[in-house]
């Protein structure tokens, strides 16, 4: 580890950091509307983007600076459980090859911007839809908090902030400056900036990936070697526990728990809001069955990725220092491994890989407020302009809350929030995706089993402790009736359609009200060029 400011890595951060904000601001004017004052064009970059765009935006998106950062992390820290993370994306995409065209189709036929709008157009659900929003809403200001850990840790490593004991003005000036300069150019150009940025930060992490898999190990006698150091060290007794500190290869009684969390975060990854998000920018129904066929190529990124925690592991990180925070591992490989100038193109790759995501997500936050809270409750006569006015003020509202989470919050608590995130957003599977292609179930079924699978995920989320914390220590416990371990977001999605399923049965005998569905099922397939079912009424003309 190096001491001080490393200053040549440093000036080719600020470099490449200068270079993305100068085009996040000039994206206001790529593909410029005649309208701008509308959600279509912040919030969905115009519906307009091509099969390229939209691959740069979706990888930009799903492939954050925290995967970055916490997948290898968590590799050098437990092994083989860190893998995860790859068999779930190798999931994902056939199962969203399958229902995200539908999604597209219904939401450009009827001018839906985010899912809940959808929800609320498919059952004619106000409250449905309502926690369907709220759930997003809550499960992404936690992803954007982790956006700042990853910046946090490529900063520390740096050594820029003056130290631990510098004063806090001091310390975190660096992460106000960068979350300032995000903010500003988000609130100016919407989506398009992210989507632009996006191909200046999957170019530099794919370099830097392809450089670390092949240069590092050179560096560090082979890949035999650095499987020897990791091997090494996880068949170390832990004291505290009397067990291993991780494992190579999954032993038999963690296979339930790897195998479960990689099906639950596979089901839950295009259940958040920013995913919605991007997928609905996308110019047609082909275009997004493109991309779901060719994003799987990030996974194998996403493999070599998480071997830089066996690469860490060998190069002697945090070897000897007693609890050893595992977030800077990678940051702190690099520094250690690369030449200065090379260390500082590789921080750059994971701090404008913070920036894309972090812009996304607020956009989808914001989207969610405005059309599903603000319009529907508080203004239903809400212009276009006035919906994206509001959604400008609180993507801002989001990243200011975002950022004094994670400046007030212990890290820990921050990545905990997360993992509980994935839990919750699962449970709106159900009620999307299952409504894609059938309306058997019935609406206060699905808020009922909704509710249900929200009540026991948190429930169960907070009796579990960890090493650090009481509360909210993972997110794997015993499955009822199997008794074996699992991924505790898959076990609330079950119990949650099990609900909606017998309810809808009990509902349906007793005759309940089904609400309006506004669809018809050639929406579902519709292409692009189409005209849509709803239109927003035309733009006024500013006053003065």
């Amino acid at each position: 580890m190096k001491d001080g400011v490393n200053t040549p890595a440093l000036v080719v951060f600020a470099l490449f950091f200068a270079a993305v904000t100068v085009l996040g601001f000039l994206a206001a004017r790529w593909r410029r509307a005649d309208n701008a004052l509308h959600l279509d064009e912040w919030g969905l970059g115009g519906r307009s983007f091509g099969t390229w765009v939209t691959w740069f935006l979706l990888g930009g998106d799903l492939y954050t600076a925290y995967t970055f950062v916490a997948v290898p992390a968590l590799v050098y820290g437990a092994g083989a459980a860190g893998f995860f993370a790859v068999p779930y994306t190798i999931i994902a995409y056939p199962l969203v090859f399958v229902f995200l065209p539908r999604l597209w189709s219904v939401s450009h036929r009827h001018g839906y911007v985010t899912p809940a709008d959808f929800v609320r157009g498919r059952y004619g659900s106000r409250g449905l839809s309502l926690a369907v929003a709220l759930t997003g809403i809550l499960a992404t200001m936690p992803y954007i908090a982790l956006q700042l850990v990853g910046i946090q840790a490529v900063l520390d490593v740096l050594g820029v902030g003056g130290g631990a004991d510098a004063n806090w003005l001091v310390k975190d000036l660096p992460l106000f400056i960068a979350f300032a300069v995000l903010a500003a150019y988000t609130y100016s150009s919407g989506l398009r900036a992210p989507a632009l940025i996006a191909f200046v930060k999957d170019t530099l992490i794919y370099l830097v990936i392809i450089v670390a898999v092949i240069y590092i190990p050179i560096r560090l006698g082979g890949y035999g070697r650095i499987f020897d150091s990791a091997a090494q060290k996880f068949s170390t007794v832990n004291p505290a526990t009397g067990k291993p500190l991780g494992a190579l290869v999954s032993a038999p009684n963690a296979q339930w728990a790897y195998a479960t969390l990689a099906l639950g975060s596979a089901l839950a990854l295009f259940m958040y809001p920013h995913s919605v998000t991007g997928a609905l920018a996308a110019k047609s129904r082909d275009t997004v069955r493109r991309n779901t066929a060719i994003l799987p190529a990030y996974s194998l990124m996403l493999g070599f990725l998480a071997l830089l925690g066996f690469m860490a592991i060998a190069a002697g990180v945090g070897s000897g220092v007693k609890g050893y925070n595992a977030q800077l591992a990678v940051p702190q490989l690099f520094e250690d491994m690369f030449p200065d100038w090379f260390a500082g193109v590789a921080f750059a790759a994971i701090g404008i890989g913070a920036l894309v995501p972090a812009a996304i997500m607020s956009i989808a936050a914001a989207n969610l407020f405005t059309r599903n809270v603000y319009k529907e409750f508080l203004k239903p006569d809400a212009t276009p302009a006035q919906q994206t006015q509001v959604s400008k003020l609180v993507s801002l509202v989001v990243k200011v809350g975002a950022l004094a989470f994670v400046l007030t919050m212990d890290k820990q608590f921050a990545i905990n929030l997360q993992l509980l995130g994935g839990i919750w957003i699962l449970q709106t599977f159900v009620s999307i995706v299952a409504g894609l292609f059938t309306r058997w179930f019935h609406r206060w079924a699905l808020l009922a089993g909704w509710a249900v699978g929200m009540g026991y995920g948190t429930w169960k989320a907070y009796g579990i402790a960890s090493p650090t914390t009481r509360h909210f220590g993972g997110s794997s416990a015993a499955i009822p009736v199997i008794g074996e371990i699992g991924y505790l977001g898959l076990t609330a999605f079950v119990l949650n359609l099990l609900v909606a399923a017998v309810l809808t049965l009990v509902l349906r005998a007793f005759g309940a009200p089904e609400g309006a569905d506004e669809t018809v099922p050639a929406d579902y397939t519709a292409e692009a060029g189409e005209p849509r079912v709803v239109e927003e009424k035309p733009l006024a003309a500013p006053a003065g």
